[in-house]
């Protein structure tokens, strides 16, 4: 690993503190509008107290957002070419009611409509926000990907509403996942869960979206263009559709 200079500390810097300023600002300002979706209890649930809708047009999508889409075509935690025109960025935790929508009844759509054409490249980024067990299935999920099942472990744990921290997510459970999604090395699936490697994976992906402001999950980037919360499937098409027709595509 190479040393970071001064310089490049300070570039880093600068773009952390201009993404999370645009996010912020996505968040609060023009770009988007707080809107109770009607349940408290469902919104706490999932540790967030409000849905964010689009409204007006967006402002100008910021490089510093658009440089966090990684396009390694290596990454297991991703779906779609690497050079695909739109990036959607997914900060999600197994534990999130919300998430678990978004991934049973929209992400199947955006699969079929975008990535399946070459349009849509979905990251994800383990982001574990209600404790232990979330933090468990973060690494489970790495360790899936280490066997290139992860999105057959990610459909497996979303597959059904599950009760948040009450052993739905225990080491036996996710194992009984991992089997589900045809994981053939168990033992590989355990040791790899349990590695270095794997905490400072998620702890990265955490610090990312740490850095940028997010506080509850589902958070997505989708080119550079925030969305926050579980929105209706429509709001995601709208936006890969715009950010292709800006990209050229």
């Amino acid at each position: 690993m190479t040393a970071s200079t001064p310089s490049s500390s300070r570039r880093t810097r600068r773009r952390t503190i201009t993404a999370a300023a645009v996010l912020a600002a996505a968040a609060v300002t023009g770009a988007f509008a707080l809107t109770l979706d009607g349940s408290e209890n469902r919104n706490e649930a999932a540790g967030q107290s409000a849905v964010v809708t689009e409204s007006a047009a967006p402002a100008p999508a910021d490089e510093s957002l658009l440089a966090l889409a990684r396009r390694d075509p290596s990454d297991a935690l991703a779906v779609g070419r690497a050079d695909a025109p739109v990036v959607l960025i997914e900060y999600s935790d197994f534990q999130c009611p919300f998430c678990g929508q978004f991934a049973r009844k929209t992400e199947p759509e955006l699969l079929r409509s975008y990535v399946d054409k070459g349009v849509l490249r979905i990251e994800w980024r383990n982001f574990p926000l209600f404790g232990e067990e979330s933090e468990q299935a973060a690494l489970a999920g790495w360790a899936a990907g280490q066997q290139n099942k992860f999105w057959e472990f990610h459909d497996v744990a979303y597959s059904k509403p599950r009760e948040r921290n009450a052993g739905a997510f225990s080491a036996e459970k996710l194992v009984a996942m991992a089997r589900e999604a045809k994981i053939t090395d168990i033992e590989r699936f355990r040791a790899d869960m349990a590695s270095d490697k794997a905490r400072s994976a998620v702890q990265r992906d955490q610090e990312e979206g740490y850095n940028l402001g997010v506080t509850s999950t589902p958070a997505f980037l989708i080119n550079g263009r925030p969305i926050l919360g579980a929105q209706p499937t429509a709001t995601f098409k709208e936006a890969v559709e715009a950010a292709a027709k800006v990209a050229g595509r």
